[in-house]
């Protein structure tokens, strides 16, 4: 049975390239970067170097970066530890500023830090999905400290405008300085899901701190890294022997650092080429699904989306099923987060952007891969038509035209309307 995997937003496999670099480390190389002798010296200087690879691709000091063990830890280390930083200082609590769509690693932080006593604004996103740099102006407060929002979102690829809201955050930095006010204001993205595809330059981008992960880039799972601009002061949240200047202590996970480096440094060579190869897939892709199946929504910008990211709503089905029947037949995508994929409540990201809870339920997330083919796609489409038939045969629920309330109904597909997607417009 041919295989076809389509949930590289979930994980991605091992880069052959990436394992070459990281197996002297696992057996040859072993040592404790921490220790004095030889071996320990060799482990150092490996973990050294990763580091000013990843500092060049970031365009910052390796002295900022401090490597954790994965995107979600690196995600609370940037979150807890500027928020309790500032109450540990001040002893007064702050504000912090986040958008619905979130990943759960920055949401269910927020919700932790909000029964310690913080408050939290939650900006809502467009149809599309995007934050509107303005709202986060206007939720701006004297007392705010921390603004975390995400650079292109897991679910449906929707790529925000990161650096108009680092603008703000600049600006209202220094309103403080000539007001006088003494509260630091910080601005945090999670770039996990836009490590492979977008750029990772933190002076462009503007930010003080940036969350990412090896398991997205073809990189290694379980360890991740955090930009740290010179100057932003975090409480670490893991403790014990001071390692990554005493911000998160144990010893350092040498190959797999060595890992991330070698993965980050292969995606920037390749990336221009990669993105426009997967672009052409996806818009293939979306445009297929549309023609072939009536009552599909594309979920997510048109346009101002990841390049390998098809995330849709086909109605009157349940997304969970569709998973099930495509796997049967050696197909694996999911519903949207990996993280909650196992639970049967419907996506927040999708609610967030005004969809009703029947467009959740229905949605599915495609994402493309190094490996992915035409031909691959081409089995996917041959095999989903009869899928979703099948399941709305036996399927309770039934959406009309007239009950769409997304408030762009050319979005649907399979009733004469058109979508753009990738400058074309598709019926």
């Amino acid at each position: 049975m041919r295989e076809v995997y389509l949930d590289h937003a979930a994980t991605t496999y091992l880069d052959p390239r990436v394992k070459e670099a990281m197996d002297f480390y696992w057996e040859k190389e072993f040592g404790n970067p921490s220790s004095l002798y030889r071996a320990g010296r060799h482990a150092k200087d490996a973990l050294d170097q990763a580091r000013t690879t990843i500092a060049q691709i970031f365009n910052a000091k390796p002295e900022e970066l401090i490597f954790t063990g994965g995107g979600t830890e690196a995600i609370n280390l940037a979150i807890f530890g500027v928020a309790r930083m500032h109450t540990s200082t001040t002893n007064t609590k702050g504000h912090l500023i986040t958008s619905k769509i979130e990943h759960h690693a920055v949401l269910h932080s927020m919700e932790a830090l909000q029964k310690e006593g913080f408050e939290i604004t939650y900006v809502n996103v467009d149809e599309y999905g995007l934050v509107n740099p303005e709202d986060v102006e206007k939720a701006l407060r004297p007392d705010t400290i921390l603004v975390s929002v995400m650079y292109a979102n897991n679910e449906i690829g929707t790529i925000e405008p990161i650096e108009e809201v680092g603008k703000i955050i600049r600006q209202a930095r220094e309103q403080r300085k000539t007001a006088g006010n003494q509260t630091p204001l910080f601005l945090h993205t999670d770039a996990c899901q836009a490590a492979g595809a977008l750029t990772l330059d933190v002076q462009k981008l503007g930010v003080d701190l940036l969350a990412i992960n090896g398991s997205k880039v073809y990189g290694p799972k379980g360890v991740g890294c955090l930009y740290v601009r010179k100057g932003v002061r975090l409480k670490p949240i893991i403790y014990g022997g001071g390692q990554e200047n005493n911000l998160r202590s144990g010893t350092e996970n040498v190959p797999g650092i060595v890992g991330l480096a070698k993965a980050l440094e292969i995606s920037q060579k390749e990336q221009r080429e990669e993105n426009e190869r997967l672009t052409n897939l996806r818009n293939y892709f979306i445009e297929e699904v549309m023609k072939r199946i009536p009552k599909v929504v594309l979920n997510g910008h048109p346009e101002k989306r990841l390049p390998n990211n098809a995330n849709m709503s086909i109605l009157d089905i349940e997304g969970e099923a569709v998973v099930l029947y495509l796997d049967a037949k050696g197909i694996y995508t999911s519903t949207g987060s990996a993280c909650t994929s196992t639970t049967l409540d419907p996506s927040h990201v999708i609610l967030a952007i005004g969809r009703p809870y029947e467009y959740a339920h229905g949605s599915m997330r495609f994402t493309l891969g190094k490996r992915t083919t035409k031909e691959d796609l081409d089995y996917v489409l041959d095999v989903l038509p009869n899928v979703v038939e099948k399941l709305r045969q036996i399927s309770p629920v039934r959406m009309e035209v007239g009950q769409d309330t997304v408030s762009h109904p050319e979005a649907f597909a399979g009733q004469g309307s058109k979508i753009k997607v990738g400058g074309k417009n598709y019926k």
